[in-house]
């Protein structure tokens, strides 16, 4: 919650989901040397079980792709099960737990799939 959100922003990192010029949720992806992070993906209560942060993780993955990456990776804090059985039901693995900044997180990450090249 202390990101410097303006900064993400300006560097293209914040991407929303619209619907009727209301933002129903936000995803934030951050390049780094060997994946590409998830660091934040919400979506706001009324919006909850519509498929918007299917979608938004399904963009997560396809930016990932396209920006070269092999794999994408994200944390969850520990006590987020429902989010964690959903990472796995979607192709995300495991890598370890840690503790940072007083919260217990388990890190996962998906290999993605080949992109073909052009000819």
């Amino acid at each position: 919650m202390l990101d410097n959100y303006a900064s993400l922003i300006h560097s293209g990192r914040v991407h929303v989901a619209l619907h009727d010029g209301t933002i129903h949720g936000i995803l934030i992806v951050i390049p780094e040397a060997d994946a590409m992070l998830l660091d934040n993906v919400a979506v706001a209560p009324a919006a909850q079980r519509l498929g918007i942060g299917r979608r938004l993780l399904e963009f997560a993955e396809n930016t990932a792709s396209k920006a070269g990456f092999s794999h994408i990776k994200l944390y969850t804090n520990e006590a987020m099960t429902e989010n964690l059985s959903l990472y796995q039901r979607i192709g995300y693995t495991e890598t370890h737990h840690a503790e940072e900044n007083d919260l217990r997180r388990i890190y996962v990450v998906k290999v993605l799939p080949e992109r073909p090249c052009s000819p």
